[in-house]
This record gives structure tokens, sequence and C-alpha cells, in this order.
């Protein structure tokens, strides 16, 4: 049996794009021990994969705090892993090569490692294309890197809906962004629920601890929960549910896309929806120069464009 490392240690959006990835290693190796090296933040969410047998968790310390790094090195090496694949690709990560797998099998393209088995692709390619040619070059066969499905993270939130009283059909909206790209926030979502209500949706929000004020104005119900906020896999049971989702460039999009929730992510020009790779069939993407310049007409006239097909049958379902 051999032993096999995947890291990856975000953002989200990211873990939930190499779902895929870490699909097609399964199928390659089934038989064969599978561990993810990845941060805290994500760490239940790794352990609930079906495709992995265990996880790691780096806490990424300082690399000036070396008895730290030296610790995960000792860790790592105990391991006897047969083959690291970097689905992170990070300087730190190149580093770790550097410093604890120059004698192991290794796919990556991180900047900085020369390794018979590591792999140069462009820079600026498609996230999913990038994984895909990364794992195809280290003699992998490909079904599943271009199309995660992650459709196992969602819980079943029936009494969670239920309790706050949310009915369909209802349109997730996701406000936020990272505190640290305030940019990525389109400033004119209160507006757009007032105008999908008028249409007799249900509107609802699920956001972070630190995303409570953005969707204290906006009209509809905030999931809060018995915590004060859901988790990553009652939001995923939501959206399985949503009859639509309009949100950001961020995570909780990202994970929409992926599980095949019809949606429009809101990109201004910090980059483009074809590399963040989020467009799907049933999930699109408006972009725009500067997010506050797109108008919340367009945005509902994209909405209307899609989600009056599907209106239908959660009407029937409800009579």
């Amino acid at each position: 049996m051999r032993r096999i490392l995947i890291i990856k240690h975000g953002a989200f959006g990211d873990v939930i794009q190499s779902e895929g990835a870490l699909h097609d290693i399964r199928e390659n190796f089934p038989d064969d021990e599978i561990t993810v090296l990845t941060t805290p933040p994500y760490r239940r969410i790794f352990e609930r994969c079906p495709w992995i047998n265990s996880v790691m968790v780096d806490p990424r310390a300082p690399r000036w705090r070396l008895d730290l790094m030296w610790k995960l090195g000792r860790q790592l090496k105990a391991r006897n892993f047969d083959m690291v694949y970097d689905l992170q690709n990070s300087p730190r990560t190149a580093s770790y090569f550097r410093w604890f797998f120059q004698s192991t099998n290794w796919s990556g393209t991180a900047p900085g490692v020369s390794h018979p088995h590591s792999v140069k692709n462009p820079k600026r390619m498609r996230s999913l294309d990038r994984m895909a040619s990364q794992l195809k070059d280290a003699g992998l066969t490909i079904r599943h890197t271009r199309r995660p499905d992650v459709s196992w993270l969602a819980d079943d939130v029936t009494k969670l809906l239920a309790d706050e009283g949310v009915t369909k059909p209802f349109i997730v909206l996701i406000p936020g962004s990272s505190a640290r790209h305030p940019q990525k926030r389109w400033p004119y979502y209160a507006e757009l629920a007032r105008r999908l209500e008028a249409d007799g949706f249900q509107i609802v929000t699920a956001p972070g601890p630190d995303e409570l004020e953005l969707a204290a104005d906006i009209p509809g119900i905030t999931l809060k929960g018995p915590r004060g906020f859901i988790n990553w896999f009652e939001l995923a049971g939501v959206m399985k549910q949503a009859a639509f989702v309009i949100g950001n460039d961020t995570g909780p999009s990202h994970l929409a896309a992926h599980m095949g929730v019809p949606g429009i992510a809101l990109f201004g020009s910090h980059t483009t929806a074809e590399r963040t790779g989020i467009e799907r069939e049933n999930f699109t993407a408006i972009e725009v120069r500067e997010l506050p310049a797109l108008p919340v007409e367009r945005v509902l006239d994209e909405v209307h464009l899609r989600v009056e097909p599907i209106r239908t049958p959660y009407r029937t379902s409800l009579q």
C-alpha cells in the first residue's frame, strides 16, 4: 500500500475546487492511503471528504520559528510518504519540498521547485485547468478535476429552515467576502432583496461571524441557528434547497457553484470569472470594471432570465 500526501492549505473556495482533484487521485489509487495536509479552518471539511483516509493539520507557523517547522517536518517524514501532490503550489509549500521531500516523488507547480517529478504550468491558467494539467503531467487519469462536486458537504437542514420560518422558493444572497478584500463586495444587496421580495421570493442570508453587520440591513431572514451563525455544512444544506444564489467572488459562491445550484457571482476587476473556474452549467457570472457601477437592474434582469423557469415546480410542490 502506497502512502500519498496531498497539500491543500486553503482558502475556502480553493478547497472546494480541489474536490475533483482529490476524487481523481483516489480513483487512480483506489487501495492506497491518502492523507491531506491542510490548515485548521478546513480540517473538518477534509475529514468529511469521502476520497481521503486521514487529515494532518499544518499550523502554518512563521518560517523563522524553526522549532515548529522542524516539528512539522518530523511528523511528515515519520509518515514515509511515497508521493506528494502539492495542490497549494505556494512559496511555503515549495519550501516544504526543499526541506522535507527532496527524496520523495513530488507533483507541483510552485516557483523554486526543481525535481524530475515537478511540473511547470502557465501561471494564468484557469485554476481547474491548472490542477488537471498538473495531475495529467504526473501520469494520472483525469475525470473529475474540472468538475468538482461537493454535494457530500450538505447537512439536512429541514428543521433549521422550518425553525427560522424559511419557505420555498427562496433566494440566498451572499453579501460578504474576505475582510482583506472589501473591493469584492457589491454594495446593493439590500435594494436587490427588496426587488426580489416584490417578485414573491423569500430572501435568505447566512453570514459568518464577521459578516453579521453586512446582513443587518438586508430584508428577509438572516440564518443564525442556535450558535449565532451556521457552519459550512449547514450552509451547503441551505444552498442545496435554494431556488437561486447571488453572491460575490467568495467561498460560499464557489460552494454553490460546485454543488450544481443555480446562481450568479458578481465580479469586479480584481480577477476574472474564467480564471476562478466558478462558471458551471447552472452558475454564471457578471463581470464589470467596478462593482459599485453595477446597477441593481442588470442583476435583476439576469436573475429573471434564469429563475423564472424553476419557480413553477417549487410552487407546485407546495400546493
